[in-house]
């Protein structure tokens, strides 16, 4: 049985790693009428650039503090053995992590929707699908975190409990896989930032579906246990990092 989910797991990994994602055809520029590669590009309105710039800053921003807090998750969970000797309330720290991080995403990923800007919540992510998504990864986060705190407190000890983080973890890496990153395509260099967007975020899922795929036979009786109890958060350690790096 864990021959079949290492295998599984390898095999989902080169998936994520070198399927390329679908991108947009960029459009033949000399082929245009009235259009060619020597004439200079139309100078931009000071006002599109600002606002471009600072929804750059707002979600890169957005990904290194949420690296942040994953990363310090990773390092709490290595730790914890000998942390919790002498402060025992530190099994708790990488739960509230998540908690935290989760919180965040879902007041402040999208500062253009309430409670931080004007727009309507139920209009934001019933016409935006990056606000949706953004959405559900800070439920995402917030049920990891709330289900390892309950497993801290010893309140969860069914099977199901083994295997929430995993599964949850799992949709979350897919999840990232199709994540609409919005952007505006008339900007200078659009189509290599977005391909560069796509490219992070399938590191991203690749590093999430380790840390799912690790947790999991983490949790599992067999003889290369004690390996994964290192792995996974030494994977989910290199997620935050990966996050930390994230540039637009």
């Amino acid at each position: 049985m864990t021959k079949h989910i290492i295998l599984t797991f390898l095999g989902a990994f080169l998936l994520f790693l070198f399927v390329p994602f679908s991108r947009p055809q960029q459009h033949d520029m000399d082929s245009m009428p009235g259009m060619t590669s020597n004439q200079p590009a139309p100078r931009e309105d000071p006002a599109v650039a600002a606002k471009r710039l600072a929804d750059k800053w707002e979600s890169e921003f957005n990904h290194h503090l949420a690296g942040v807090f994953v990363m310090f998750a990773g390092v709490f969970i290595l730790t914890e053995r000998y942390l919790a000797k002498r402060w025992p309330i530190a099994r708790y720290a990488w739960p509230m992590c998540f908690i935290v991080a989760g919180l965040f995403v879902l007041v402040f990923s999208d500062t253009e929707m309430w409670p931080v800007g004007p727009q309507n919540p139920w209009y934001a992510i019933t016409h935006e699908p990056e606000d949706l998504q953004h959405k559900v990864f800070s439920v995402i986060l917030l049920a990891v975190g709330y289900g390892e705190l309950q497993k801290a407190r010893g309140r969860w000890k069914t099977r199901l409990a083994t295997w929430f983080f995993p599964v949850v973890a799992v949709a979350g890496a897919i999840l990232l896989l199709f994540h609409a990153h919005t952007g505006d395509m008339q900007a200078p260099h659009a189509m290599a930032a977005m391909e560069r967007i796509q490219t992070q975020h399938r590191w991203f899922a690749t590093a999430g579906l380790g840390v799912a795929v690790a947790n999991g036979l983490a949790g599992t009786p067999h003889k290369w246990q004690l390996l994964f109890r290192r792995v996974w958060p030494a994977l989910m350690m290199i997620l935050g990092v990966l996050l930390m790096a994230y540039t637009e």
